[in-house]
């Protein structure tokens, strides 16, 4: 996990170097687009249950949560111009790097929920923060898809927290069992090729 925590900080480190001319053009974007931040910044839960607030390229029109915490497809009306393609192509994740660097967050892991939603898991599920959140990983993956499923759901709240939770869960603790440095060089290489090949 040491050699995990050295790879996070400087892959994340030379990331934001080498993005940096290409995030300041989006964040100019993003701001000629629609009204608001540049950034959009949520509370999460992190490891050991804690709290802690990830960043995101902003793209949904402010106060876009109010009417829903969930998003119901990639053609949700309160996605802005630049939101679709930012997310699209995962980008609006790039901020993220940040989060590395400070240590809230991995490259790989169980994507962070909302405390809302941590409210319903079982103690047996309060496992997966063993670890920190990733960015990617084995639940991730397979719900890469997730917005156009819940759009398809004739109640998509329930389908989420029923269906979809217990789902990501299952694989979440899957990769706990299983992780190890090389796995994760694996579930990155699945995530850019998946990203590539969208």
């Amino acid at each position: 996990m040491i050699v995990k925590r050295i790879f996070d900080v400087i892959l994340s480190l030379i990331g934001l170097i080498l993005l940096s001319p290409i995030l300041l053009l989006l964040a100019i974007l993003i701001k000629l687009d629609s009204k608001g931040p540049v950034l959009f910044i949520q509370g999460r839960v992190g490891k050991n249950n804690r709290d802690f607030n990830i960043y995101k390229f902003r793209t949904m029109r402010v106060q876009s949560e109010k009417k829903g915490l969930l998003t119901l497809g990639n053609n949700d009306s309160r996605i802005t111009k630049i939101g679709y393609f930012l997310r699209r192509y995962k980008i609006d994740e790039f901020p993220q790097l940040i989060n590395i660097l400070k240590g809230d967050m991995s490259f790989v892991g169980p994507r962070p929920e909302l405390r809302y939603y941590v409210n319903f898991y079982s103690e047996d599920d309060m496992k997966i923060f063993q670890v920190r959140p990733g960015i990617t990983g084995l639940a991730s993956l397979k719900y890469r898809n997730e917005v156009e499923l819940l759009k398809a759901a004739d109640n998509p709240e329930e389908f989420f927290i029923k269906t979809i939770i217990p789902d990501k869960l299952k694989f979440n603790k899957e990769y706990i069992k299983k992780r190890n440095f090389f796995f994760d060089l694996k579930l990155i290489g699945l995530t850019v090729v998946k990203v590539i090949t969208k």
